[in-house]
């Protein structure tokens, strides 16, 4: 039998001390060695074995689910040791440190990072990751996601959230807490580089193709390389637009013409990129002539009566009849047929003016002049 002399003795006792056992907070690396559901034996490279089970087995990145025997995996070390003699590990916890500094990196070199979100409530979108939590506030979303909706309605700026849900974030780390594990991140802020140059690059009477971000009762929101300005409802189409939403929903593509831009805010404008119906409409009418159309809306003021596709002409409450009437409704009803004449254009102003009265004043003359002829006739 081989005798071990005391200097080899020495050597391999020393070598024993230098094994430093796992301690509670360390992050090791072992080799697993066996799976059986969701209880994975890991050999932390002969110095202990350690075991993982339960919710510690399940971390954001699901590697439990590719895990083999013979692969080598990182885990949190939470007990020296339980009942079984084992190391107790956590695989969601080494996860969370990997992710904490993953964050920690990103804020201080203030790099992008993408994430999902997981929850979403009417103040932002939430996420968790391994106990890590995450929150985008609303006014930190790209404009591309921002939730414009009318009267800032609570359950429509919800709706528009949920949907955001498990999509992929471009964003950057505003704040961080380590203690509680909290995060404010921004998404508007991981597109202020192109934003800015964007920006620089943008010119009045430029063409750009966008999509639609938004939709309001008093116009269109476009994003654009980064950038969002708004279709005024006047600018939308060349003839009356009663409500922008019938001209496109969330997500549509649109080309626009850039038209105006004050500080961060930049106009749109669609109907520009058509020819203006208005430059014909002044060659084929003119003052005196006598047109007939459908009444398509009524104000307290006249009557708008529908002459073409893109053209509305305006019979004023005053030119509705030769008796006063305070109320156009009285005599006008919407889709009704009328014959009028035009008194007045005015193609700067994209205006034309009509009056059903001067037919009947018309009629009166023509009587008047008949009148007289048998007057004259008659003497």
């Amino acid at each position: 039998m081989t005798q071990v002399t005391g200097s080899l003795m020495d050597e391999l006792l020393a070598k024993a001390g230098d094994l430093n056992l796992p301690e509670p907070g360390d992050v090791v690396e072992g080799t697993v060695v066996s799976l059986w559901k969701n209880r994975i034996l890991v050999d932390l490279d002969g110095i202990a074995t350690g075991i993982i089970s339960g919710q510690e087995a399940a971390d954001s990145s699901g590697t439990v689910k590719s895990l083999k025997v013979g692969d080598r995996v990182f885990a949190y070390v939470l007990e020296e040791e339980n009942s079984e003699g084992m190391v107790v590990l956590s695989l969601r916890k080494a996860s969370q440190q990997k992710t904490w500094q993953k964050f920690l990196h990103a804020h201080d070199t203030d790099e992008a990072i993408t994430v999902t979100a997981n929850e979403a409530n009417k103040g932002g979108l939430l996420l968790n990751i391994d106990g890590i939590k995450g929150f985008i506030p609303v006014s930190q979303l790209a404009p591309l996601h921002y939730p414009r909706v009318d009267g800032a309605d609570s359950s429509m700026i919800l709706a528009r959230l949920q949907k955001l849900i498990g999509v992929p974030l471009l964003v950057k780390v505003l704040t961080l807490d380590k203690e509680s594990g909290k995060l404010i991140l921004s998404e508007r802020a991981a597109e202020e580089e192109e934003r800015q140059r964007a920006l620089k690059k943008l010119e009045i009477g430029q063409k750009v193709k966008g999509k639609i971000s938004g939709i309001v009762n008093f116009g269109i929101f476009v994003t654009f390389d980064g950038l969002e300005g708004l279709v005024h409802i006047s600018e939308i189409a060349w003839g009356h637009v009663k409500d922008p939403h019938d001209y496109g929903k969330n997500g549509d593509e649109v080309e626009i013409l850039v038209i105006g831009r004050e500080d961060d805010k930049i106009s749109l404008s669609m109907k520009r990129l058509v020819p203006d119906p208005w430059v014909e409409a002044t060659k084929k009418y003119k003052v005196g002539t006598i047109v007939e159309g459908e009444v398509n809306r009524i104000t307290p003021f006249g009557a708008f009566v529908k002459l073409d596709n893109e053209i509305n002409g305006l019979i004023h409450v005053s030119e509705i009849s030769d008796t006063e009437i305070t109320d156009p409704a009285e005599v006008l009803t919407l889709g009704k047929k009328v014959k009028a004449k035009i008194i007045a254009i005015d193609p700067d102003d994209h205006r034309v003016g009509l009056s059903i009265k001067a037919l009947t004043e018309k009629k009166s003359a023509k009587k008047e002049e008949v009148k007289e002829e048998e007057l004259e006739t008659a003497k």
